[in-house]
């Protein structure tokens, strides 16, 4: 496990306002799923940030999403609909090989 994210796993105290990165390992996500499910409206960021700046996430709505099964059977669903969508054109390259040398 990332020593990072084992330190801010352990924190007695974890701040209110959490990263990208910081809520993914808090939710048990990538931060490329935490992309997904911003985009989806599954999780709503802090205020209004840009769509290129930096966005943070509220610990007590986290708190209440991490204890939400059925919201987190939908954030799954989600993340696994969104990157089998987009990995379904790709061919993987050792079937491209086999498929060649037939």
């Amino acid at each position: 496990m990332n020593p990072d994210r084992k330190e801010f796993l352990n924190l007695a105290t974890p701040p209110a306002r959490l990263t990208l990165a910081e809520t993914a390992w808090y939710l048990g996500f990538t931060v490329n799923d935490i992309s997904v499910l911003v985009s989806v409206g599954l999780l709503k960021p802090l205020g209004r940030p840009p769509p290129s700046g930096s966005k943070y996430f509220g610990l007590t709505e986290l708190q209440t999403l991490r204890a939400d099964t059925r919201w987190l059977a939908k954030a799954s669903d989600a993340t696994v609909n969104y990157w089998r969508k987009k990995n379904a054109g790709r061919v993987r390259p050792f079937l491209e090989f086999v498929c060649d040398n037939k």
